[in-house]
């Protein structure tokens, strides 16, 4: 990759990452805010998405204190991020930027979407999504990991 390049990529992935954590502000978890933005090859946003419950649920505080009944009701935010997508997804090189690595319930999701490459804040460790992404041919980067 030429160094000019490098810099652009660098650039847009921290303005997407800032994009993703001031998304993630919107969920009502207390204690886990995801985020995520998906752009399209020339790096307009086409989908965004928040951890929070499905359009119409009640999503009370007492269901998030409760971690069986809150893991059963949330949408993760790369999830929702491809269902409030504004195209298909499959049909152009996309990037999904999230504030926390993709789980393997996201990955296979990612992966059907046609996602090509992801770029994460922080990193969750699940070799499940880290096979599943190396056999799909789903790069996966760390913002920031080509130094400023």
């Amino acid at each position: 990759m030429s160094s000019d390049l490098k810099q652009k990529v660098i650039k847009w992935d921290y303005r997407m990452m800032d994009l993703a954590d001031h998304i993630a502000q919107w969920s009502k978890d207390p204690n886990t805010r995801v985020g995520a933005v998906i752009t399209d090859s020339a790096c307009r946003v086409i989908g965004m998405g928040y951890n929070g419950f499905p359009r119409g649920v009640r999503d009370d505080f007492d269901r998030y204190q409760d971690q069986e009944q809150k893991y059963s009701y949330v949408v993760h935010a790369e999830l929702n991020a491809i269902l409030n997508a504004t195209i298909k997804l499959d049909t152009d090189y996309t990037t999904l930027y999230t504030t926390l690595s993709p789980c393997r319930d996201c990955a296979k999701a990612i992966i059907q979407a046609g996602i090509h490459r992801v770029v994460f804040k922080e990193y969750r460790s699940d070799p499940f999504t880290n096979v599943m992404f190396s056999e799909a041919g789903i790069v996966m980067d760390k913002v920031g990991m080509y130094g400023v």
